[in-house]
């Protein structure tokens, strides 16, 4: 895809040569971090870090891009919970002593400055911390996404944001619109789709894409199928909006259901194999398939599904089979399965067979230098950072995005959803003004039941 939404053209497949030495010099590059004081902004040698969303990925995070870089220092910090923010909310969760705590343990206390004035909270705190900061990481429910990097970067600041970050065709067409802006003002963006960073989905690209190893692309398969991770319980006094807030994960305008949470991982790996752009990746141009609420959960508790199965399309006729579930007692399975002409690459085992079952390849990680992904994908900003070279990765990010609301769109209606048609309705679930005064955007039923789709009955939001 290129730089606009339309995908109206796509660069050429680099050579292997090429592609080869662009992974070796992202290697080289990973290789050498952290390295000391490696970062100047403003003159100063001191890259200053903001967190906005201090929960359990939150903290993780910043722990990680600090790691990345001994010249950055978080010092402005902010979550709409001030109980998220200490760390002694519901889920105990995250906050900042337990960051400062690690931090401490791992030698890296003067890595963080953070009085109380820079310590923000509720729905407006991002904006406090983007204007105390030169890179702000965005760890929030997915549903404000679009609306915290739209902020970041209008004020000119680098970002690494988490998925997906998008929940709606609004909130897609705001992320692409930021992206754009990024590139003008030369900004380093990282979205946290970690394999895109992970050497065995590098090596197997390059597999397929370079050495033609599974011939043509066909098809391919998809899967999340896990567990609920949490729900939490109502306690009293809570309004309706505090409770929805705590329990993000269980409300289409927060989270955007788990197929968008989890299983956006396993698309954004599709798309980018289907697209053979290792910068920009691609996406589907139709989904359909089914999906509902099997009867295990109480209806009182979440308004998400528990399973979908999605047919994508794309515009040269392949097919992405996805499904994901989050059922008890069933068969769980997270990967992907690239299929070819010549044979199929199963990327959850790191290995390629022909279709008679002969090995054609399989992942052996290097003895040494392979780093997690997790903290790859924060050096590799640090040293976009320092070099003032070109990274952003909001345009798959958004696109693998969106690829999770159509096929959502496609299960919750029972329709058939073309891309161009959801992207252009631009349909928003989240309004950017919600505060604590707030109505719920969802409202429970008399019975005390949330709403959840049902199939053939539910309309698109644009219909």
């Amino acid at each position: 895809m290129d730089n606009t939404p339309s995908d109206s053209s796509k660069p050429s497949l680099p050579s292997r040569r090429k592609f080869l030495a662009g992974v070796g010099a992202t290697a080289a590059t990973l290789g050498s971090l952290p390295i000391a004081a490696s970062a100047n902004v403003a003159g100063s040698d001191r890259l200053k870090i903001g967190l906005v969303g201090t929960g359990g990925r939150g903290s993780g995070a910043v722990i990680q891009t600090l790691k990345a870089n001994p010249a950055a220092q978080l010092v402005a910090a902010g979550d709409a919970f001030e109980s998220r923010l200490k760390g002694n909310g519901p889920r105990k969760a995250g906050g900042l002593d337990l960051i400062t705590n690690r931090l401490e343990q791992s030698k890296m206390g003067g890595q963080i400055d953070l009085p109380a004035e820079r310590r923000f909270v509720g729905f407006d705190a991002y904006k406090d911390v983007i204007d105390n900061c030169d890179l702000v990481l965005l760890t929030t429910t997915p549903g404000f996404r679009p609306l915290h990097f739209e902020t970041a970067i209008a004020a000119g600041k680098h970002v690494f944001m988490e998925k997906p970050v998008c929940t709606d065709a609004h909130g897609y067409n705001r992320v692409i619109r930021s992206a754009q802006l990024a590139d003008e003002k030369g900004l380093k963006v990282v979205v946290g789709l970690q394999r895109h960073y992970q050497d065995v989905y590098l090596q197997a690209f390059e597999k397929v894409h370079g050495e033609g190893l599974i011939g043509d692309i066909i098809s391919a398969q998809c899967y999340w199928n896990g567990a609920r991770p949490w729900t939490v319980t109502r306690e009293p006094g809570w309004s309706e909006l505090e409770y929805q807030m705590h329990n993000w994960y269980h409300f289409n305008y927060l989270c955007g259901d788990h197929i968008s949470e989890q299983h956006v991982h396993n698309m954004d790996v599709v798309n980018w194999f289907m697209s053979g752009d290792n910068e920009k990746g691609g996406h589907p141009v139709s989904a359909q398939g089914m999906g509902g609420r099997s009867g295990w959960e109480d209806d009182k508790t979440s308004q998400i599904f528990d399973h979908h199965y999605v047919e994508y399309r794309y515009a040269d006729g392949k097919i992405l089979n996805s499904q994901c579930r989050q059922i008890r007692g069933c068969k769980n399975r997270v990967g992907e399965e690239i299929h070819g002409t010549k044979g199929i690459l199963t990327l959850s085992t790191g290995e390629i067979k022909d279709y008679s079952g002969k090995v054609l390849w399989r992942y052996r990680a290097p003895r040494e230098g392979v780093i997690d992904p997790f903290q790859q994908e924060h050096n590799r900003l640090h040293a976009a950072i320092k070099e003032n070279s070109t990274l952003n990765n909001a345009y798959y990010g958004a696109d693998s995005s969106f690829t999770a609301v159509l096929g959502r769109l496609a299960t919750y209606t029972g329709q058939e959803v073309g891309w161009e048609e959801a992207t252009k309705s631009d349909f928003n679930l989240l309004p950017d003004d919600i505060n604590w005064d707030s109505p719920a955007p969802v409202q429970p039923k008399e019975d005390g039941t949330y709403p959840s789709p049902m199939p053939g009955v539910t309309k698109l939001p644009w219909a």
